[in-house]
């Protein structure tokens, strides 16, 4: 094997290694980009999860509590419980709970995502709930109770988990945008790169 075979087998393998590093590092930018780092606010949707888990054993509307609304308990069907009731108080404990427990503990941007999405729906169900229990359902029929300390502490939970979960998104989405941005830089100054040494011409040419 001549000197110049050797070096290009030098060669060879020095490039393989720094694209498998290479292949690694994207790998790692890759984790990194989706997870999220709620720093502070961490705390602040923890203790906004707690409310929510509270909310739960609260009257709802009268005697009926958000469990006792979730599992269609008789004090449910008794209270006339309507179905932006049943679907804010599902919101709460797939979303508001669920969700934004699991976000918090694995720290995956998608489930922060998914939070965000379902606590923004439960703001507008918790809404509506709050004025169907003071508004005449078909027939006429009122009511037989109005809006109970479950549901108000339910929805202003869901507020609170919505407007932090969108900072939350909204800054991992910046960053996101920003790492995409300079791995197209990157790949642009490698192109320039591998372009002038392709046209560049050999500095000892044999013969």
């Amino acid at each position: 094997m001549s000197a110049r075979d050797e070096r290009d087998e030098k060669r060879a393998v020095g490039a393989g290694g720094f694209a498998a590093y290479e292949t690694e590092l994207r790998k790692t930018e890759r984790k990194v980009a989706g997870e999220i780092d709620p720093g502070l606010r961490g705390v602040v949707v923890a203790v906004a999860v707690l409310v929510a888990m509270l909310s739960m054993v609260l009257p709802h509307t009268g005697s009926a509590s958000g469990i006792e609304v979730l599992t269609f308990a008789p004090d449910a069907d008794a209270e006339r419980v309507t179905i932006t009731s049943i679907v804010f108080v599902y919101l709460v404990a797939i979303f508001g709970i669920g969700a934004s427990v699991l976000a918090l503990l694995t720290r995956r941007w998608v489930l922060a995502w998914a939070a965000l999405c379902g606590n923004a729906v439960a703001c507008v169900a918790g809404m509506l709930a709050w004025w169907s229990r003071n508004t005449p359902g078909v027939g006429g029929v009122v009511p037989p109770s109005g809006v109970g300390i479950g549901l108000i502490v339910a929805w202003l939970a869901v507020l609170v988990l919505a407007f932090h979960w969108a900072r939350v998104v909204w800054a991992r989405s910046t960053y996101q945008l920003a790492l995409e941005e300079e791995r197209r830089k990157e790949a642009a100054t490698r192109d320039a790169l591998a372009r002038s040494l392709q046209h560049r011409p050999d500095a000892n040419p044999e013969g």
